[in-house]
């Protein structure tokens, strides 16, 4: 049975000379692994060889009794055409499609998750597009937000609004407030944040300070915090996102050297 699906391809290696297995995420189906027979021919049935973030219409038939589908047509569009230059944007889409790879499973459709990846995609392209160079903060902001929708998207939405443990509402504080007054942190055991009373209960927690813990509150502050900010935003989902996985995900170094 063959099915046609929108793709985004998110891994691929060499299988053979001639030959690749892909890994697309789709927005019907969800992850599938698929041998792409010929792919690297110059004359082929899916234009040519596929790299990742190739993007379009895919048809392909599920398998039987092996783990790979076949792909049998792949219409590639041309898309994120800028990424490849910007190393930057790179990366920050490799994280992406890592952990989608590792937060789930095959044939388990997100239909929502992908329209998140797909505009996130588009909107760093974007960026280097317009301005020939991304800054950091534009687009490690909007790798913080899918991050956050991704997290939403398969169940495990953290807490950002209260303390997780005895339910203390965050409040933004005024400028004039130091610190000390509104004093927060972050724990992937307790999946959200915990107030100054609770965290001793925890052993694992970031400290947060109070921009981060604001922006984290309130996504919109995303789009005018500083490089420090997001770069402590963005610490304490690759730290909560290596605790969920076991291990520290491969692309996070090079998000958070840069």
């Amino acid at each position: 049975m063959l099915t046609k699906d929108t793709a985004i391809c998110i891994r691929a290696v060499d299988y053979s000379e001639t030959s690749q297995v892909v890994t697309f995420f789709t927005r019907a189906t969800g992850k599938i692994p698929a041998i792409a027979k010929g792919s690297k021919r110059p004359k082929s049935a899916f234009d040519g060889q596929i790299d990742v973030f190739s993007y379009g219409s895919i048809v392909f038939s599920e398998p039987s009794s092996e783990k790979l589908a076949t792909l049998t047509e792949f219409a590639q569009q041309p898309r994120f055409m800028y990424l490849s230059s910007s190393l930057l944007a790179f990366n920050c889409a490799s994280f992406a499609a890592e952990l989608i790879h590792h937060f789930t499973n095959e044939y388990d459709p997100h239909p929502q998750l992908f329209d998140h990846l797909l505009e996130f995609l588009q909107n760093i392209d974007e960026l280097h597009a317009k301005a020939k160079k991304s800054k950091r903060q534009d687009v490690l902001a909007l790798l913080i937000l899918f991050q956050l929708s991704l997290l939403k998207e398969i169940g495990l939405q953290p807490v950002l609004d209260a303390c997780t443990n005895c339910k203390t509402r965050y409040e933004r504080p005024l400028p004039s407030q130091g610190q000390a007054s509104n004093e927060f942190y972050f724990s992937s055991s307790a999946n959200g944040l915990l107030c100054r009373n609770c965290e001793s209960s925890f052993n694992d927690k970031m400290k947060l300070t109070k921009s981060a813990a604001s922006c984290l509150t309130d996504f919109k502050l995303l789009a005018e915090a500083d490089n420090k900010t997001l770069n402590e935003v963005e610490r304490v989902l690759v730290y909560h996102f290596t605790e969920l996985l076991g291990r520290p995900p491969k692309m996070a170094n090079y998000i958070l050297k840069n």
